[in-house]
């Protein structure tokens, strides 16, 4: 079983075009979102184990699920009380209606996953958004999460296996990805539209 990095889900489901230049490419590019997000976390990961009103606070913490392949790193776990909390560290809430993103509570679901299975436990999972620094909780018992979880690793291995890189979503918003000027969204939707025209022109053609 491929072994998959729960960060590389959160960018399977945001993109799986920007994914597969990630994944399969190789290729990588920052912007001023990505510098932000990175010096958030470098800094949540600073003091490793500390106590923090009467809860034991670990950072950089690794994980792992042997069952679904998934490793990875938590920013922080919150043990006190007889519970177990992931915090997991974004930069900006979601302007819209949206108490998180979709690609953020997966990534908090696969590593609630490895938290249970390694220490026996039911644990909850919040983000701490550092532009509201507001923790919002996360609903991880909904049962849709763990068919979002196993139908995307099942996608990701897929194309991973055929060394095969998705193509850009429709409606896909891309301003704001640091992989834009590698990727060029506008010239793979162009092909993709070109290459639907001489299709159907083909099958008409008796």
């Amino acid at each position: 079983m491929e072994q998959i990095a729960i960060r590389m889900l959160q960018h399977f489901v945001y993109c799986p075009h920007r994914w597969g230049l990630m994944e399969i490419d190789r290729a990588w590019a920052e912007n001023a979102f990505v510098v932000k997000g990175n010096i958030i976390h470098e800094r949540a990961h600073e003091k490793g184990r500390y106590a923090l009103r009467g809860k034991k606070v670990y950072t950089d913490l690794d994980i792992w699920n042997d069952a679904y392949g998934l490793y990875g790193k938590l920013d922080c776990l919150e043990v006190g009380g007889g519970r177990f909390t992931i915090v997991e560290y974004k930069p900006t809430q979601p302007r819209d209606d949206r108490s998180c993103r979709l690609e953020d509570a997966l990534q908090i679901y696969a590593q609630k996953k490895c938290v249970d299975a390694m220490f026996g436990c039911d644990c909850a999972g919040v983000i701490y958004y550092a532009d509201t620094k507001r923790r919002q909780e996360l609903p991880l018992q909904e049962p849709g999460l763990e068919a979002l979880l196993t139908g995307t690793l099942a996608q990701m291995r897929a194309c991973i296996d055929e060394g095969r890189i998705p193509p850009v979503p429709d409606k896909q918003h891309c301003s704001g990805c640091s992989m834009k000027d590698l990727c060029i969204p506008a010239a793979h939707r162009r092909t993709a539209g070109l290459r639907q025209r001489i299709t159907k022109a083909l099958e008409a053609d008796p």
